[in-house]
């Protein structure tokens, strides 16, 4: 299920860029709130709504004030907005029209859930919309009790169909990442904290692959080689950031080779070649023959094989 209050951020955002320059009225907005959610949308709320988007998703809604119209301008609105904003606003809208039986979408269109969205992502955007601390009990899965720690959510990142919080642990010292889905509990302890001047969480992990928090400076070029099919998929969709493409089938990227991006790599098989650096190389190359080695043995249906 959509979270119910980013459900009606999205909401207004879409119904006001739809409605284009005019903009809406506030009755207008009533009017379609209460078909929409079956009630009143009495102005205080409207506010709170409108200084929330403008926190969260950083798109201003604005007042015309010889019409007593509401807007959205023209080049600020959620389709032409930072990436990672418009990503967020077209996934909540997805989901939100599936959940509309009036769309009558039903058996037509097929998404990716992401079950992490679905309980603690609201609690976590609001905290950080507060700037307040979350007592949070995590269970990880390499550990087998639950911890309890204080953090402050300084962002969120979606990754590999899961949400994660990146924050502060208070107990630690240090930035951390929580997936959401292995947070058990999650509350606002009610003590504020000030954000980090110029943080920005796309630039912490500009080096690094998935959520892996960069640890030090180790960062190195890393080139590959594709088949001609694969550079076509590689091209709409790079595999980092920094991807460049420097020959004919021929990419480089200057990013932190952790776990990640070996498994990465990897999952294109034999349809992309790493050339260098040797170590990412040699890397790659163990574990495609580790995973070969399974399939080269006599295969038995039994618990001896089970490769946990």
């Amino acid at each position: 299920m959509v979270p119910e209050l980013i459900d009606k951020y999205i909401w207004l955002i879409r119904t006001l860029t739809d409605a284009g320059g005019q903009g809406l009225s506030l009755t207008e907005l009533s009017d379609r709130w209460e078909d929409r959610y079956g009630g009143p949308y009495p102005r205080r709320t409207f506010n709170n709504h409108r200084e929330a988007i403008a926190e969260i998703f950083g798109i201003e809604i604005e007042c015309r004030r010889s019409t007593s119209r509401y807007f959205i301008r023209a080049g600020k609105d959620a389709t032409d907005s930072d990436a990672s904003i418009n990503w967020l606003v077209n996934t909540f809208t997805v989901n939100s029209l599936l959940m509309l039986k009036k769309e009558r979408l039903s058996g037509r269109v097929s998404v990716e859930d992401i079950p992490s969205g679905q309980k603690f992502l609201t609690t976590v955007m609001s905290a950080m919309k507060d700037d307040e601390e979350l007592d949070i009990v995590y269970g990880k899965y390499t550990a087998g009790e639950r911890e309890r720690v204080t953090v402050r959510p300084y962002a969120v990142k979606e990754f590999g169909k899961r949400w994660y919080l990146v924050g502060h642990c208070n107990e630690r010292g240090g930035m951390r990442t929580y997936g959401l889905d292995r947070i058990v509990s999650a509350a606002p302890n009610g003590r504020k904290f000030k954000m980090p001047e110029g943080f920005d969480v796309d630039e912490l992990f500009s080096r690094s692959f998935g959520i892996y928090l960069p640890e030090n400076d180790s960062a190195s070029i890393v080139k590959i080689k594709t088949t001609e099919l694969e550079a076509k998929y590689i091209r709409d969709l790079p595999l980092h950031p920094s991807q460049e493409e420097y020959g004919n089938c021929l990419f480089r990227y200057y990013v932190i080779p952790d776990t990640a991006f070996i498994m990465e790599l990897c999952k294109h098989g034999a349809r992309i070649e790493v050339l260098e650096p040797e170590e990412v190389r040699n890397q790659v190359a163990e574990e495609l023959f580790r995973a070969a080695d399974i399939y080269r043995a006599p295969h038995e249906d039994n618990e001896k094989n089970d490769i946990r």
